[in-house]
């Protein structure tokens, strides 16, 4: 029994539906679903990392320690022939624009996935880098295509030969602009939806505004007339005590006057 060999990989159905050969005429295990998204998992975490450097020599190599981590004998030339199959097949979906096609690749929303949040980063580099839009849109072109995710560890081969690959490359095929598209119209549609968010938010707090305005208002009125009712009630209060002197001093001239009659009276009658 082949020493790499892992009882996980066996599968009933090929996931890839193509065999990882390295050269040398030895076949290796089919990958099976599991092991296939376990890959693309690995693969979609180091992807930022693919786009910052063309040396993945040592990124593969790190995919393979993390799949035998995980219990899958795959080794660097395996994983990379791999992603290329699938790169592949996922661009064939793409450009047929078959729905029983898609679902006949059970990997296809794991790799849009993977594309889409690529191209989501590139447009935020080139919101951010301004100038660079060219270079940005070229650069998103090539790492789409997944002969540029081939690394360089054989530069010292073919060096003028990848110069000239890489060159043809730079034509964005249509896929690629419909996938750009497609992203800077979700995108558009985004930032469309978060200014009607916005403007409603603003618009309601603007009414709140008018209405605690107008709230205060009649508060303030509302005071007023207290304080209007407050006034007239002391107003009344001192009318009402005036008018009580003014009957006190009347009765008092009453009752002096009654005094004086009855004092001249009773002079009268002593007399």
């Amino acid at each position: 029994m082949d020493p790499g060999h892992n009882p996980r990989l066996h599968h009933p159905y090929s996931a890839g539906g193509i065999s990882s050969d390295t050269g040398g005429g030895d076949r290796f295990p089919q990958w099976s679903i599991q092991e296939t998204r376990d890959f693309l998992m690995i693969r979609a975490e180091l992807d930022p990392n693919f786009m910052e450097t063309k040396r993945n020599k040592l990124l593969w190599e790190v995919i393979s320690t993390r799949m035998k981590e995980m219990g899958y004998a795959r080794t660097p030339e395996q994983c990379k022939c791999k992603w290329k199959n699938l790169v592949t097949r996922y661009k064939g979906c793409e450009t047929m624009e078959a729905e029983g096609t898609r679902q006949q690749f059970p990997f296809y929303n794991d790799m849009q996935t993977i594309f889409t949040a690529r191209m989501q980063r590139m447009l935020w580099l080139e919101a951010e880098g301004g100038g660079a839009t060219t270079s940005s849109k070229k650069k998103a072109a090539a790492q789409f295509s997944s002969s540029e995710e081939d690394e360089n560890d054989d530069s010292e081969k073919g060096g003028a030969k990848k110069k000239r690959k890489m060159k043809g490359n730079t034509n964005i095929p249509p896929i690629g602009n419909a996938f750009v598209n497609g992203i800077r119209e979700m995108m558009e549609e985004f930032m469309k939806q978060q200014m009607e968010m916005e403007m409603q938010w603003l618009k309601a707090y603007e009414e709140r505004e008018e209405q605690r305005k107008l709230e205060e208002m009649k508060w303030r009125q509302k005071m007023e007339e207290m304080e209007n009712e407050r006034l007239m009630m002391n107003r009344r209060l001192m009318e009402r005590e005036e008018q009580r002197k003014i009957r006190e001093e009347v009765r008092a001239e009453k009752r002096d006057a009654l005094i004086n009659v009855l004092l001249n009276k009773l002079r009268r009658e002593g007399m």
